[in-house]
Formats: C-alpha cells, structure tokens, sequence
C-alpha cells in the first residue's frame, strides 16, 4: 500500500484579526507572518463585515513569499457565515460597497444583511458558504445561490474537531452531492498560534460579557482555531479540498498596490490642468504676500516646490486645502496652518500659513521629498467653536458619498485592560476598583505589575492573579473599537465606498472610513486635516 502524498499546498481563505473585535487572538500581520512560516502558498483575512485590518497585512505580505488576498465574512441566522472573496480590483470595490451598505443600516459598530443582498451587486466575487446544518431548506438557498454566482460559488467546510464533527460532514457531502459545486475548506483561524488559546477564551468571556469561572463553556475545549501545519491539515481534510483552496487562491490575483486615489477635479477651472490653476494661484498670492514685488528667491523657491509638486501629482491636494482656507477666511472664521507645511513657500503664497519661509531658510523637502515618497501633512486648525462650519462646507461641496473622516483606532489601555480581563477571571468590578485605584502607571520605579504584588501578594501570588497580570499586558494596545479621527477627511473624485468601506460614527451627521492614518499612509493615500484651534 503506498503511503498518502505529502500537502505542499495550501491557502487559508477565512481567518479573523482581532479587527473583527473581540474574536480573534491575533493581529492580522501575525496571521500573514505564520502562514508564510507554515509553508501556505496564501492567506485572506476575512474580518466580520469589515476591511479594516488588510493594509497591515498586506504590509506583512510585501516582505514575504505568501499572496495575500482580500476577503470578507458575514453571518446570516437564516443562512450560516458568508466569505466574500475579491479577485480583481473591481470585485474589491463591490465588496467595499457591500460592506457600506451593511453598515449604514446600523449604529456605529454593527451591520445588517440579509440573503437577497447577495444576489446582486457582487457579479465579480467569489462566494465561500459555510452552512448552519440546523437551519433548514439548505438545499434551496444553495440552489439560489448556485443559478446567482455560478462558477464563483463553493461550499467550505471547516473542522475543529467538535463533538458534532461527523454529523456536519456527512451533512456536507450530502449536500454537495445534491448541488453539484465544488468543496474547500478553511482553519477559520482566530489564532495565529497555540499560545494565543488563553487570550482568545478571555476575549470571548469579554464579548459575552460573562466570567470564564461563571461559564467555563467559554472556553475552548482546543486550540484548532489557530493556524495548523501542513501535516495537520493533511489529517484534517479530504486532499481534493485542500487542494481546492489552492485553486480558488491562484484566481484571486488583485492587490492593494492596485488602488489609485483620485482628488475632486471640480476645484480645476475648464481649459486648465491642475498644475496650471496651482500655479497661478501661487504667483497671484505671491503677489499679494510681496506687494511691493515678489523676490527672485522667493519665485525661484516656489517654481521649484510646484515643480515637485507636480512631480508627484500632489496638486489637486494643496488645491483642496487652498479652498477650505479660503472658505474659512471668507467667512470670518480664524485659522492657522502648521507642522511641516510652514516649510513651503507654496503654503504661504496660498495663504495656508502665516509664517514666511524664505524668511526662515528651511528645507521645502522636510514637507515633500520624492526620494521618501511620502504624501505631504498639511494641519490646519480652523477656531474651536466654527470648526463645524468648515466640516459641513466639505459634505456639502462633495457629499457624503465622497467625503468622511479617517478612523482612529481606540486600543486597550491599562485601565480599560485590568477591568476587563479582570471581569473575565471572575474578579468583581469593585475589587477590581480597589486594586486600581492604589496603581500609578506613571511610576517610573515601579511597573504596575510590581506595585500589585507589594500592595496585594495575596492576588499577585495567586492562579488566578497572576493571569490578570500576564494578560492584563497582552490586551494593551489590541485593538478595541473604530472611531473617528479628529479632523482627518478623505475626500475621492468618485465614490469614496470604491476605495474603502464607510460607516457609521458614533456622532450624527458623521461617516468614518475603516482605515486610520497609518493605513492612509501606508498606500499613499492624502487625507485633509481639518482640526481644532482653541
């Protein structure tokens, strides 16, 4: 009898980051790092409902052999969990539209989808269905789903070695022989490695918002949401779907090196480009910085930054900035650019900042250097208590469609951390209190951790105590929630859902993209700040 072929293949088309809150042990660079380490040709991160975590990702990706691809998943009562899949850069924005959508149907942190938005609008995706084999008339939504996406539709099976294992894939071969599509299979992973297990129970205890000790069946009984080995996964799935993984990944060929970000051209007068407009904006406000004459070096300086500029087809930027400013100014409202748009002397023509910079000799390459590729900042803080005037002037001159403030991610910190891992452990919230309350994270001296066991050896000495401790430090600086960044706008000459999914914020009349400015700045992206000035 000869022995079974070795797995050299596999691609992992549903894992979650701890972006899908509160789900996942893992960031998504971790995810792609191990995958790579493992040996699988590719890996999608396929958060709930959400794109937020693919640039880091794909960060990690660009320095390894493993393809990255771009996924998506959505749970559905009636139906089971959904992966959408995006294989081209059109699939990626009919993705990011579906996600919009889910979400503008929701408060801040929450989507709604329903089976029949799956029928439309996603011509271009692959479709991953992970049944809920309690549910029943599996056979006629797979039916519909079948006639809709056709060659892009499968079946994914995953296993974890549950009690219900044998049922779920017997229930599975049936029901692909009764649809004729093909199978693959998936880790599902939450874990990059074995040693994320204890954390991911405690975020689970968190999102239930119980105690491991008051419900011990939080817990997992394994730790076979993590990534597995090759060996592992060899045991673990028939070879035919394995090896379907494979060939669903080698169809998926889009990357977000792809993305193109287009500033509105409305602000370009017809007949004219943008570096012509920006060009003749600088030399009438040079005009007016230097009434009695515009100094050679002051002219040689800004030809030389609009040259730059255009270099790098910054200029429908600094024309936006230039509009809000002089918005601003037309109405009366105070404000000031600063950080490294003083050094531009473009910046001061146009009247972005008061400072002069010939004045001052600085360097035009501390704001713009095509050597380090790196979109320009412009601050601009506009007076505290009219700054929603210039925040309602951008949504009406481009509407909501393209416009919306750039996430911030809210991370644990210490105190939100201990509360919460220590709830999860079983501790009261007044306990809890009390032990915080005598701790100084700003102690140089002595870290919390020590503070805690001077003040409480009997909790520090603990099981259970030193649990809190150990991952009370792991959850610090995990992601908890998306919120708004404090002024930062993304405007798009088109809709701004192609590029990046839109949702709720938590204050009216507000609409947050999924990225933050790390993100933005990782993809070359600009975003228009437009903060506070007390």
């Amino acid at each position: 009898m000869s022995s079974p072929s070795v797995l050299n293949k596999f691609a992992e088309l549903h894992s979650l980051s701890h972006y899908s809150f509160l789900q996942s042990a893992a960031a998504p660079e971790d995810l792609v790092i191990r995958a790579d380490e493992l040996g699988y040709t590719a890996i999608a991160i396929t958060d709930e409902c959400s794109v937020a975590g693919i640039v880091k990702a794909y960060q990690a990706s660009k320095e390894r052999r493993i393809k990255f691809i771009v996924g998506s998943e959505f749970r559905l009562p009636e139906l089971g969990t959904i992966i959408l899949l995006a294989p081209t850069r059109e699939a990626y924005a009919q993705l990011c539209k579906k996600i919009t959508l889910f979400r503008s149907r929701s408060e801040k942190g929450h989507y709604q989808a329903n089976i029949d938005d799956f029928f439309n609008g996603l011509s271009l995706c692959f479709l991953l269905w992970q049944p809920d084999f309690r549910q029943a008339q599996l056979i006629a939504i797979g039916e519909k789903l079948k006639s809709v996406w056709k060659q892009r539709f499968w079946l994914l099976y995953e296993r974890h070695y549950q009690a219900d294992d044998e049922r779920n894939f017997h229930a599975m071969t049936e029901l692909q022989r009764a649809l004729k599509v093909k199978v693959t299979c998936a880790g599902g992973a939450r874990m990059a490695t074995t040693e994320q297990q204890p954390l991911y129970d405690i975020l689970n205890a968190i999102a239930q918002g119980s105690s491991l000790a008051e419900q011990p069946g939080l817990a997992s009984n394994n730790a076979e949401h993590r990534l597995r080995s090759l060996s592992e996964l060899q045991q673990c799935y028939p070879e035919k779907w394995l090896a379907e993984s494979v060939a669903i990944a080698d169809q998926c060929q889009f990357c977000l090196s792809e993305l193109r970000y287009e500033y509105p051209a409305e602000l370009v007068p017809d007949g004219m480009s943008a570096a012509e407009h920006l060009k003749q904006l600088t030399e009438d406000g040079a005009r007016w910085r230097y009434p009695e004459g515009v100094p050679p070096s002051v002219k040689a300086l800004y030809l030389k930054e609009l040259s730059l500029i255009k270099e790098q087809s910054y200029e429908p930027f600094f024309l936006t900035i230039h509009d809000l400013v002089r918005f601003a100014r037309k109405q009366g409202i105070l404000f000031q650019g600063r950080g490294s748009a003083a050094n531009s002397v473009v910046c001061y023509c146009l009247g972005i900042t008061a400072v002069n910079p010939a004045q001052i000799q600085v360097l035009f390459e501390r704001f713009i250097s095509k050597e380090r590729n790196e979109p320009p900042d412009i601050d601009v803080d506009f007076e505290h208590e009219r700054r929603e005037e210039i925040i309602q002037y951008i949504y009406r001159k481009y509407g909501r469609q393209r416009a919306a403030l750039a996430a911030t991610v809210i991370t644990y910190r210490f105190k939100s951390a201990f509360r919460d891992v220590g709830k999860a452990l079983g501790f009261s919230e007044q306990q809890l209190q009390y032990y915080r309350s005598h701790l100084d994270t700003r102690d140089k001296e002595q870290s919390w951790q020590q503070q805690l066991a001077q003040q409480h050896p009997e909790v520090a000495n603990s099981v259970r105590g030193r649990h809190l401790l150990h991952f009370t430090e792991q959850l610090m600086g995990t992601p908890r929630h998306l919120s708004q960044h404090v002024g930062g706008f993304v405007i798009a000459a088109d809709d701004l859902s192609r590029l990046v999914p839109v949702e709720n914020a938590s204050m009216m009349e507000r609409t947050v993209i999924q990225w933050d400015k790390t993100d933005l700045e990782s993809l070359g992206l600009l975003k228009v700040d437009v903060l506070a000035l007390g």
